[in-house]
């Protein structure tokens, strides 16, 4: 042991006795080292003093850049100063996903290319122009370094087409490279795949790259399974330290981060929880302090920024001049008619929901109607090659208008599994449009509905039912009825069980019920029993109660009696309350008492205080704890504060303290200030935190509930 002991102090007096000759011969001050090194000032007088202990392997790979000394030999110094024997994951252990961060080229994972393209041959190399710093890198710098020090973060960068988010992440990483990072891109065979099969791999001191994060968190089938598992990678015991890195456009923040609308489903209800404190927007625009940075480092020889100055220098969106963004939009405006006809239709499908990769036959089909009588009749035999060969020329930053896009084979060991397939999205080649132009598509073209050739084109040619359904409900919105019949029915003929439900909708809208139920036990057969759910309301809302009941009780079969208890609410909305609890007593003895209470708080907003209680007591019976949360309210109101702080107690011991916290704030609004203390406390000894304001109070109603608001099933 004390052999061991005396090897690690070594290597110790030996690193920092390298890292002091480093200093001497740059003749810095060590306050100096620590602003070239961007770190802390006691960072670095802690490096060089004996007591201190064994500096972290960031820091130590940050002086020896500036020192100019060779950062892999003090890493092994630092290494067996600090113990350990080898690299810097454990000994023995998996590696998990990924490889070493310097081994990986920027344009690999996405970087936009600058400038024009590299002469071609094997020695091609695409250079990138001066990175510039922004007020964002600040907080990409704190990630890193906590990450550095051994605590797990993620981070998001929110922003637009082409202004850099890529780039600064790269940048950000760099310090951990000489540190021995790994990174880690999962896109083989498909993103999401790739993600969900080994974020569970992935082991410590890993910076995990979500380029483009829509297509890991907005996938429809896995994306709110990818969120759980980066959740748990970020907070499972023994993982730490891993970086988690992403962008998104801000449409994918807005969309994943809101709110659900009442009554509406929450799909990305994960998404949510992760992205929450962990997004940082990066602004279209350079600040003229930016800008003033870009041209010292083009006046000190960068080519690039130089050149992109002098178009970008008024405006300051100078990351999208980089990436060629204005000659993409150049190229559209002054294209062939029939090339600007294909890329309408491409920009249309993306707008509207098709996927990233299109057809080819797609594009080719749709493109007619978007051409007048004149420019048609000019088409020529090969317009077809023409058009596509015009749009595949690169731009600025090696980009084109639309481009033919490679799909990755699976690729699986003989005899493994097959996990279902999906269709692919039509035969032959398959184009992607360019990100830029398809942002310009979603602003310049939202008011624009597609000519008829576009929707003959997707229901012939797309085959994943993804694509066709959210054609169909872009057809639907936009009241082309018969287009999204058409394209709904072929959804549903490859496998979407949400289109099996819109058609429900329209066949029992359009008087057909027969065919509307069919329908919708088809999309129960599937695994979807929300057809049938939506078709018992209809009924129900057309006085065909009978009818309704009994498809309510189908889906109780299938998803539990949600059903149910909505019917019982559009009962009690019409007035037939012997109605509402009949079907709401069905739910109650299938275990889900919130339909009783439901009632009740419908009943208590009516005014009928008599009957609101007769049904909070029998949620309480049961089971329901927020049936006695109300209770206690009610008993409160009337003057019954021993029965109202008996049921609170009740329900606290059932793990709900909110009633005390309740009682607590009606006794304060009536000024008994020691009950109100004494209540708080008796919250507090339940494991409510001390000091919630009443905004906060509120939230603990039954269901989530504003007791002033109209009510909402807490199924929705």
């Amino acid at each position: 042991m004390h052999e061991e002991q005396t090897g690690r102090e070594a290597a110790l007096a030996e690193l920092r006795a390298r890292l002091a000759d480093g200093l001497a011969r740059a003749r810095l001050t060590k306050t100096r080292l620590a602003t070239q090194a961007d770190l802390g000032r006691t960072t670095v007088q802690q490096v060089f003093q004996k007591a201190a202990p064994v500096p972290s392997a960031a820091t130590v790979a940050a002086l020896a850049r500036v020192l100019r000394l060779p950062v892999e030999e003090l890493l092994a110094l630092r290494r067996a100063a600090a113990g350990q024997d080898g690299p810097e994951t454990a000994a023995g252990t998996e590696q998990g996903p990924g490889r070493p961060i310097t081994e990986w080229d920027p344009h690999d994972l996405e970087v936009h290319p600058a400038g024009t393209a590299p002469t071609p041959g094997p020695a091609a190399e695409r250079v990138l122009p001066g990175y510039v710093r922004r007020d964002h890198d600040q907080a990409l710098d704190q990630a890193v370094r906590d990450a550095a020090e051994g605590c797990s973060r993620m981070l998001v960068l929110v922003g637009t087409s082409s202004t850099g988010k890529t780039r600064a992440c790269w940048e950000a990483v760099q310090p951990l490279a000489g540190a021995g990072w790994r990174l880690w891109h999962p896109f083989d065979p498909t993103r999401a795949h790739a993600a969900l099969e080994d974020l569970q791999r992935v082991q410590p001191r890993t910076v995990v790259w979500l380029n483009e994060a829509q297509h890991y968190l907005g996938d429809p089938r896995v994306g709110e399974e990818i969120a759980a598992a980066v959740h748990a990678l970020l907070t499972g015991p023994g993982r730490a330290p891993v970086l988690v890195l992403g962008t998104l456009w801000p449409q994918y923040a807005d969309q994943y981060t809101a709110l659900p609308t009442p009554g509406q489903p929450d799909p990305h209800s994960r998404a949510r929880e992760l992205l929450a404190g962990r997004t940082l927007t990066v602004p279209d625009t350079f600040t003229p302090e930016a800008l003033r940075a870009a041209a010292a480092l083009a006046h000190s020889g960068d080519a690039l920024l130089a050149d992109a100055l002098t178009r970008a220098h008024d405006h300051g969106r100078l990351a999208q001049d980089l990436a060629g963004a204005p000659e993409l939009l150049r190229r559209y405006h002054h294209s062939t008619p029939a090339a600007r006809a294909v890329l309408e239709a491409a920009m249309d499908a993306r707008r509207l929901g098709a996927g990233l990769h299109l057809p080819q036959s797609f594009l080719i089909d749709a493109a007619a109607n978007y051409l007048d009588d004149h420019d048609y009749d000019q088409l020529t035999e090969d317009w077809v090659e023409h058009a596509f060969a015009d749009l595949a020329h690169l731009v600025h930053g090696r980009q084109a208008c639309l481009r033919r896009a490679a799909v990755r084979p699976r690729r699986r060991p003989p005899g493994s599994p097959r996990p279902d397939a999906v269709p692919a999205s039509g035969a032959g080649p398959v184009f992607r449009l360019a990100d830029y132009l398809e942002q310009h598509g979603h602003t310049t073209r939202r008011h624009l509905c597609p000519p008829a050739s576009f929707w003959h084109a997707a229901h012939t040619h797309l085959t994943h039912p993804n694509d066709l359904h959210n054609l169909a409900q872009a057809a639907q919105a936009r009241h082309r009825l018969q287009w999204a019949h058409y394209l709904y029915h072929r959804a549903a003929h490859y496998g979407s069980a949400d289109s099996l439900t819109a058609l429900t909708e329209m066949r029992e809208e359009a008087g057909d019920h027969k065919d509307a139920e069919q329908l919708a036990h088809q999309a129960a057969r599937q695994g979807n029993s929300s057809a049938l759910a939506t078709l018992a309301e209809i009924r129900e809302e057309a006085g065909d109660r009978q009818d309704a009941e009994h498809l309510a009780h189908h889906v109780a079969d299938h998803d539990g009696p949600y059903a149910l208890a909505e019917l019982a609410q559009i009962r009690e909305e019409v007035g037939d309350r012997q109605g509402a609890e009949h079907l709401a007593h069905q739910a109650a003895e299938a275990g889900h008492s919130f339909a009783l209470a439901l009632l009740a708080m419908m009943r208590e907003q009516a005014g009928d205080q008599v009957g609101a209680e007769r049904l909070y007591r029998i949620a309480a019976d049961h089971g329901d704890p927020y049936a006695l949360v109300a209770l206690a309210q009610l008993r409160e109101q009337a003057g019954e504060a021993e029965e109202a702080e008996r049921l609170a107690r009740q329900a606290a011991e059932a793990g709900h303290p909110e009633a005390l916290a309740r009682l607590a704030q009606l006794r304060e609004q009536a000024g008994e200030a020691e009950e109100t203390e004494r209540l708080a406390r008796q919250a507090a000894d339940y494991g409510l935190a001390p000091g919630s304001r009443d905004t906060e109070l509120r939230q603990w109603w039954p269901y989530g509930l504003d007791p002033d608001s109209t009510p909402t099933p807490p199924w929705q």
